[in-house]
């Protein structure tokens, strides 16, 4: 299977070759175009009972997409995702990613998809109180409000709320104000997040909600 990710940073989408007899796992709604000799089968999202929890609380569909070609070409497809940005392929290799809700756009089927509790920290930081977490081997999309930023965590770093993507699972998240308390009020920042440990996350460069209250301001 080939992956191509096109129209970084602004608008990216990604073009999928599909070979024979292989398929691709994605989140309800992310296909743009797709070869007609492509099969479409959506499938609840883990069972009935974990499809509901991912649904009503990490964000996603209740039900996931598989396209199958079944035929003996190599088949062609794009996938997007609803808001406007950047889209990243990482191929795992048995290691895991945590994912912010909405983040996740498809997937290998090599490829675990599970929803966790985040902690409250996550839901008042205003990242959601659960999780996705994509575990095992194999190529993994997901997409940001914005361009995205890979950074390495020695110690700590300090992220801003709705800008985190996702994240290695052995770091830690903590909410603290971003400074002082009239400090933190009258600068706009209000509540931050301190990530402790060492690994890798991924930022977004835009905040969906800030960019609400921005339009907000003209109607």
């Amino acid at each position: 299977m080939n992956i191509e990710i096109k129209g970084n940073p602004a608008f990216a989408y990604a073009v999928i070759d599909l070979e024979p007899n292989e398929y691709l796992v994605s989140e309800s709604g992310a296909m743009a175009t797709m070869s007609s000799a492509i099969d479409l089968v959506a499938k609840l999202n883990g069972g009935f009972i974990k499809g509901l929890t991912r649904k009503f609380f990490g964000g996603e569909s209740l039900f996931i997409n598989h396209f199958i070609n079944k035929t003996s070409n190599q088949q062609r497809m794009t996938l997007t995702q609803p808001t406007p940005g950047s889209l990243v392929c990482y191929e795992l290799n048995g290691e895991t990613i945590n994912l912010q809700p909405t983040a996740f756009v498809a997937c290998e089927p090599g490829v675990n998809i599970s929803t966790k509790f985040a902690g409250f920290v996550s839901f008042i930081s205003g990242e959601g109180l659960f999780k996705i977490s994509v575990t095992g081997k194999g190529k993994v999309l997901f997409g940001a409000f914005g361009g995205i930023m890979e950074r390495q965590v020695k110690g700590e770093m300090i992220v801003d709320t709705g800008h985190l993507v996702a994240y290695d699972p052995q770091l830690n998240l903590k909410i603290q104000m971003s400074g002082g308390f009239i400090s933190s009020i009258t600068s706009g920042e209000g509540l931050v997040t301190r990530v402790e440990g060492d690994g890798r996350v991924w930022l977004q460069t835009r905040n969906l909600q800030g960019f609400a209250s921005w339009i907000n301001r003209f109607f």
